[in-house]
């Protein structure tokens, strides 16, 4: 059982940046997953990385704007959000699963419980 704890959400203004952080109870062997939740929408994909940070997959509507990373002798996850719009208002979850990288929410088998972001035009 993988515990998850998103940190680092707010409230920014468009253009400004953020960092997301994601600690979990255990970390080395799970690839790490990155979703969002606006309201009224579907969870989405935004980003994911390998178990040892090899390999990094992102959703069209971030990518060259946010970077997911790992420090796995910290035990952390990080999605750097650079550039941001007001349409990526939303909860942002961390996902952890015991595989290689995925896109699907099915996928992942563990789940933090979100953390806002919201950005103001």
């Amino acid at each position: 059982q993988v515990q998850l704890e998103e940190s680092g959400g707010g409230l920014v203004q468009a253009g400004d940046s953020l960092r997301l952080s994601c600690a979990p109870s255990t970390f080395s062997s799970y690839a790490m997953g990155w979703f969002r939740q606006a309201p009224g929408k579907e969870r989405e994909f935004v980003a994911a990385i390998s178990r040892i940070g090899g390999s990094t997959i992102y959703a069209d509507s971030v990518k060259g704007r946010f970077t997911i990373s790992r420090d796995n002798a910290k035990n952390t996850v990080l999605l750097q959000m650079n550039s941001l719009k007001p349409e990526d208002t939303a909860v942002y979850y961390c996902a952890a699963r015991l595989a290689g990288v995925a896109k699907n929410v099915g996928d992942y088998s563990y789940w933090g419980q979100g953390s806002q972001v919201t950005v103001s035009s």
